[in-house]
């Protein structure tokens, strides 16, 4: 799946900051979550992939969640999914875009501090369930959520990160 593009920009500087790896950890984890779901793909060619990646900061997710969502709040990731229909057609040469997936550094490593797992293992668990949402994953009923945690956990395990939904053993 190494031929998909991934674009990632950068509008919040905290992220380079904190995590300067965090670019090559984001493409890395999308790259792994369109291996790991490929059924889910549009058939075309891997090359013609492109998904667009914004580390952005509570405020711009909180506005985009807000004007899209009807929520205003932020929250870790948001995904938009450009082919969220079965009857889209596809064209036929050019890119084609799966979507964007936006995620909020304030929000993204309080969680990641509250739950006391290392803020590149949780970027990399919202990068991957960003992409499984632009494929058309989702959770809001329990059986698919549970195939959506299981591709997750799939997902993760092959990039060396632990179960994100493993609930920690009692102190």
């Amino acid at each position: 799946m190494s031929a998909a593009v991934v674009a990632i920009s950068q509008p919040c500087a905290d992220w380079g900051l904190a995590l300067p790896e965090a670019e090559a950890l984001c493409r890395r984890a999308a790259l792994a979550a369109l291996a790991g779901a490929a059924e889910a793909l549009p058939p075309v060619a891997e090359e013609r992939l492109e998904i667009s990646l914004v580390l952005a900061d509570n405020a711009m997710v909180q506005e985009l969640n807000r004007q899209y969502r009807g929520q205003d709040k932020p929250t870790n990731v948001l995904s938009f999914a450009a082919l969220d229909d079965e009857d889209d057609v596809l064209p036929e040469d050019g890119p084609l875009l799966l979507g964007d997936v936006i995620l909020a550094f304030e929000t993204t490593a309080a969680e990641a501090r509250t739950e006391d797992k290392a803020l590149a293992d949780h970027l990399a668990h919202l990068v991957v369930h960003g992409v499984l949402h632009l494929l058309g994953y989702d959770h809001l009923e329990e059986d698919e959520a549970e195939e959506m945690e299981a591709a997750e956990r799939s997902i993760l395990a092959g990039l060396g990160i632990a179960d994100p939904y493993a609930v920690p053993p009692p102190s």
